[in-house]
């Protein structure tokens, strides 16, 4: 009969305060996967990063001589594979009906929100926490941080990190600086790698801080320059990620494209439902997505002494 609530209405009844505070509370949380991954959406069932190995040097060619010609072939092939995240919350006709509904839709969509950004965030940091994890590897069967990868064209082992891992230090970041320019591509050329944003655990806020800011040499009496803030290490700044679960592990994220990457198949969705048989109302978040890491040149860094 038209102008009658009829018991199916009643989830739309509530839909109205869920979708206001789920919407407006994004902007209660500061997000960190964002400004450690490439982001990007995608529009398929998975993406995948193939590796080029270019050209090498160019010869020498004599007069009238012909020219010896250089080949590139496909090297490793990282696949990013777009699983589902759901979550969700019931409320009662009943919860409803006795004017609870504000109550339930202003704390739960909240707790809803809180669990989809919250499981983002630690998927995006577990690319991190288990960068030296056995069975967590890239297209080159390694782990994102190692002193063994290899290059598809020329089998030269490849290190992004310290061979001897260590902690956060002056001397630690001029060390990283040095090995970020002798980088190399896939066919052994230099290609002039660049340091650009550091992402540690807040547990090294203070000591970042007076390193990237201190004009001279922290923690000791001379007189020489802070070199890593003069040279502007760090132009991007650092990120300190609550997520990351080694509290004395460093990372650098470096210039190289398609280092760390995120890619966005479904953003966070609020749905809402009835169940016919109960007039429960149901509200349901759910998000496609996958974070992982194609050339492993975009990150030096260490996981502490």
């Amino acid at each position: 009969m038209s102008g009658v609530i009829v018991s199916g209405n009643f989830s739309k009844d509530l839909l109205p305060n869920v979708n206001k505070w789920f919407g407006d509370a994004y902007k209660n949380y500061e997000t960190f996967y964002d400004k450690m991954f490439e982001m990007s959406t995608s529009d398929r069932q998975f993406e995948e990063d193939v590796l080029i190995s270019g050209l090498g040097l160019a010869r020498e060619r004599g007069e009238g001589a012909k020219g010896t010609y250089d080949s590139m072939t496909q090297g490793g092939l990282q696949r990013y594979i777009h699983k589902e995240y759901f979550n969700g919350f019931i409320v009662t006709r009943i919860a409803i009906e006795d004017g609870q509904s504000g109550v339930i839709a202003k704390v739960r969509a909240e707790q809803l929100k809180k669990s989809m950004m919250d499981t983002r965030e630690v998927i995006a940091a577990n690319v991190l926490n288990r960068a030296t994890t056995s069975g967590y590897t890239g297209y080159d069967g390694v782990v994102l941080l190692s002193t063994a990868h290899v290059s598809s064209a020329t089998g030269a082992a490849f290190a992004n990190k310290p061979s001897t891992d260590v902690d956060f230090s002056e001397a630690a970041m001029e060390d990283a600086y040095i090995a970020l320019t002798n980088f190399t591509n896939d066919r052994g050329l230099r290609i002039a790698v660049k340091p650009r944003k550091l992402i540690v655990n807040p547990a090294l806020r203070f000591d970042v801080e007076r390193l990237m800011k201190s004009e001279l040499r922290v923690d000791t009496a001379n007189n020489d320059i802070n070199a890593v803030k003069s040279v502007g290490m760090f132009s991007e700044g650092a990120v300190f990620n609550p997520y990351l679960t080694d509290t004395d592990a460093w990372y650098i994220l470096t210039d190289v494209p398609n280092g760390l990457r995120g890619l966005v198949r479904r953003d966070i969705e609020l749905r809402d439902d009835s169940d016919g048989d109960t007039d429960n109302a149901k509200y349901k978040a759910t998000m496609r997505l996958s974070f992982s890491w194609s050339d492993y040149r975009g990150i030096y860094g260490s996981t502490g002494a």
